[in-house]
């Protein structure tokens, strides 16, 4: 069973790329220019393990007790990022631990987070979460919020803002996602303008399994792909 695991992977890795380094040419850019980020939830240590040895450079995890659980079985050559909704009473076990937060919802846990990384004497790489759907039952900061957002961030101590992430409404049809994702690129661009200090706007973290190569040709350069790398997972 762990070697179809392993062989399915390498499928749906040379799979990915290829779509990835279409859509980044048909934006006008070069596969490096994309970081792909394997969306680790549910994937066995030893999984994640062959998907670095493969190649993959970046992982990411949804809960932070599934992480704790992981994490020292997880070989080091991986960045590692934190992508789930962090309750402010689990920022303590996360800060640290991971190189950057790509899931900040809200001010109080942006100060939080840069709180706990002054005590431990480091800063914290953060993107903003921005509910580009306004959907009521997700987290993340209103398009009209995100300025005054941005300007009191970015003057906590503890933290850097590296940019953007969201993740769209459900479509039906992936192609539905694509004003979401333009939307969502010209705030990132307007906001990388404005050169604010302690921003410095590199990121935008959009597109998963269903949607990453439209999220690259919108200007996304961080995809965050679980399903499409792993297969389909038992997320209970």
């Amino acid at each position: 069973m762990t070697e179809k695991l392993y062989t399915d992977f390498d499928i749906n890795y040379r799979r990915i790329e290829e779509n990835i380094k279409l859509a980044a040419e048909k934006s006008g850019r070069c596969r490096e220019d994309i970081i792909l980020l394997a969306a680790t939830k549910t994937v066995s240590p030893e999984l994640i393990n062959h998907a670095i040895d493969s190649g993959i450079n970046y992982i990411g995890e949804n809960r932070v007790q599934e992480f704790l659980s992981k994490e020292a079985l997880l070989s080091t050559k991986a960045h590692r990022h934190f992508i789930g909704h962090l309750q402010s009473n689990k920022v303590k076990d996360i800060v640290g631990r991971v190189e950057m937060i790509e899931s900040v919802h809200s001010l109080k846990l942006a100060s939080l987070i840069g709180k706990l990384s002054q005590e431990k004497g480091i800063t914290t790489d953060i993107l903003l979460e921005v509910n580009i759907g306004r959907e009521a039952n997700k987290s993340g900061f209103l398009t009209e919020e995100l300025d005054e957002a941005i300007e009191k961030i970015s003057k906590i101590q503890g933290i850097s803002l590296r940019g953007l992430m969201t993740i769209p409404p459900v479509c039906e049809r992936t192609s539905d996602a694509i004003p979401f994702f333009e939307e969502m690129y010209k705030l990132f661009i307007d906001n990388r303008d404005k050169k604010i200090d302690n921003v410095s706007m590199e990121y935008l973290s959009m597109g998963m399994s269903s949607d990453y190569a439209e999220a690259i040709e919108c200007g996304s350069n961080i995809v965050r792909v679980g399903t499409s790398l792993f297969g389909k997972r038992n997320y209970n």
